[in-house]
C-alpha cells in the first residue's frame, strides 16, 4: 500500500511512477476524499473545543444556581453534528481504503522501462542449452511414457489442470523439495516454516492478493478462508501487526507448501503439462529487512534461487521485469527462466521481488532503530526457491536420453538412494 502522505504531498511523482505501469489510477479521486476527510476532522476538532469550553460555562452556571438550558440544548446539537461528522469520516475512510488497496506499487528507478513482457531485458544466462540429435519429447509425454505422470486419473479425481505423480515420479518431486529446503536452511540461514495453507482475508490483503486478485483465488464457500496461492502469504503475515528491533533484522524464512490458483486469466494457455496447474508445489523464500539493505537482499535472494538451478545443472537466464510487466506489489523483480527443450525457449521458474514497504504498510510490520526512535516500516522481499513442478518438468526434458530414459542430476541422487536414471520398465 502506498503512503497516503506521499500521495498527498507528491501527487505528480506518484502519478508519474504509476504511469510507467501503463495503468489507470484513481489518484485524483483519492485526493478529493482525503481533503474532505481532513476538513471534516478539523471541523470536528473545532466543535469539540467549543463543546469543552461551553461545558465549563454550563458547569459554572449550575454551581451559581443559574439557568443553562439554552447552552445545554446548543451542546446537544453540537454533539449531533460531531456524531454525523464522525460517521461521514468513517464512510470516507472506507472509500479511501477501497481505492488505495487497488493502487499498485511504484516501480523502482532501477526497474527498466517497457510496455510489456516483450521488453524485459536479459541480465545474464547460465549454462548452455543442450543440442539434441533427435526431437526432444515434452515432459508430459515422457512422464506418461514412464507411467510416472498421469493427467487422466487426476482429471477424474479433481478436473482439468491437475496432475498425479506415481512411483519414482512422486519420489523425484519429494527429493526436489528436500533438496531445495536443504540449500536454503543449511547454507543460507533461512528458517524453515511449516505454515497453514489456508489464510484469512486480512492476510491476503496484507500481502496484496486482495482485493485485486480475488478471481484468481480459491475460496472456501462456508468459512472465511482462502487456499494460499503462494507461501509468501503466511510467511509475511507471521509478523503482521508486530514491531521488530533493528538488531533482529534481517529475518529469512523458507517454506514448502502446496499452492492453489484458479488461473482465471490463463484460458487456453499451457493446457498440457505441469507449467500452469490449479495445484502445484513450491518452495518459497521471504525476507524482512531495513530499507537501506533491501536491494542488496534482492540480489542475494535471486542468487539463492539461481543456486538451485545451478546445482541441478539446468540452463537458465535471469531477466529484469520491465515497468509494464512487473507485479502489483513489486518495486523491482527478477525472473529466472529455465530452458525447456521441447518448447525451444526459456520458461519462468522463479520470480524474486523487492516490494519495499508496500506489504509492510498493509500488514503493519515495523521496526525501531533504538528504544527512543519512532517505528518505521520494514522492507519485505519474496522469491520462489523454486517452483517444484516446473523443475520436475525441466529435469525430465533436459536430462532425457535417446532411449527415452531420464538421467537424475547428481545433486539429487543422494535424495533418491543413489538412483541415477529413470529407465523404461
Amino acid at each position: 500500500m502506498l503512503d497516503i502522505k506521499l500521495i498527498r504531498e507528491n501527487p505528480d511523482l506518484v502519478k508519474a511512477g504509476l504511469a510507467k505501469r501503463n495503468q489507470q489510477t484513481n489518484i485524483d479521486v483519492l485526493l478529493e476524499y482525503d481533503k474532505r476527510r481532513r476538513n471534516i476532522i478539523k471541523d470536528v476538532d473545532d466543535l469539540k473545543a467549543q463543546r469543552n469550553r461551553v461545558s465549563e460555562e454550563i458547569s459554572k452556571l449550575k454551581k451559581e444556581k443559574q439557568k443553562a438550558d439554552d447552552k445545554i440544548l446548543a451542546m446537544r446539537e453540537v454533539g449531533d453534528k460531531i456524531k454525523a461528522f464522525d460517521e461521514e469520516v468513517r464512510d470516507i475512510e472506507t472509500k479511501i481504503e477501497e481505492i488505495i488497496l487497488t493502487i499498485p506499487n511504484i516501480p523502482s528507478d532501477s526497474t527498466p522501462m517497457g510496455k510489456d513482457e516483450t521488453e524485459n531485458p536479459v541480465i545474464r544466462t547460465w549454462g548452455e542449452p543442450r543440442k539434441f540429435a533427435y526431437e526432444p519429447l515434452p515432459h508430459w509425454d515422457l512422464g506418461e511414457l514412464h507411467n510416472i505422470l498421469d493427467f487422466e486419473r487426476a482429471s477424474k479425481i479433481a478436473g482439468a489442470r491437475f496432475s498425479l505423480l506415481r512411483g519414482i515420479g512422486a519420489r523425484l518431486e519429494r527429493a526436489l523439495i528436500n533438496f531445495m529446503l536443504d540449500i536454503h536452511t543449511k547454507n543460507e540461514n533461512f528458517i524453515e516454516i511449516t505454515p497453514p495453507i489456508l489464510a484469512n482475508r486480512s492476510s491476503l490483503i496484507g500481502t496484496g492478493q486482495l482485493p485485486k486478485f480475488e478471481t484468481e483465488m480459491f475460496r472456501c464457500a462456508d468459512d472465511p478462508y482462502y487456499l494460499i496461492s503462494t507461501s509468501e502469504i503466511p510467511l509475511v503475515n507471521i509478523h503482521r501487526d508486530e514491531i521488530f528491533q533493528e538488531s533482529q533484522l534481517p529475518i529469512y524464512y523458507t517454506a514448502f507448501t502446496p499452492c492453489f490458483r484458479r488461473e482465471a486469466g490463463a484460458a487456453g494457455k499451457d493446457t498440457r503439462g505441469l507449467i500452469r496447474n490449479h495445484q502445484f508445489n513450491k518452495v518459497e523464500m521471504v525476507k524482512f529487512c531495513t530499507p537501506e539493505s533491501s536491494y542488496d537482499e534482492l540480489e542475494s535472494l535471486t542468487a539463492s534461487a539461481e543456486k538451485v538451478l545451478q546445482q541441478l545443472e539446468l540452463p537458465y537466464r535471469v531477466i529484469a521485469l520491465c515497468t509494464g510487466d512487473i507485479g502489483f506489489a513489486a518495486a523491482k523483480t527478477y525472473d529466472l527462466e529455465v530452458w525447456m527443450p521441447s518448447q525451444n525457449c526459456y520458461r519462468e521458474i522463479s520470480s524474486c521481488s523487492n516490494v519495499e514497504d508496500f506489504q509492510a504498510r498493509r500488514a503493519s510490520i515495523r521496526f525501531k532503530r533504538n528504544q527512543a526512535s519512532k517505528p518505521e516500516f520494514v522492507h519485505t522481499l519474496n522469491g520462489s526457491g523454486i517452483a517444484v513442478g516446473r523443475t520436475w518438468a525441466a529435469i525430465m526434458e533436459n536430462f532425457q536420453q535417446d532411449d527415452r530414459s531420464i538421467l537424475i542430476p547428481k545433486a539429487l541422487q543422494p535424495y533418491l538412494d543413489g538412483i541415477k536414471k529413470i529407465s523404461l520398465s
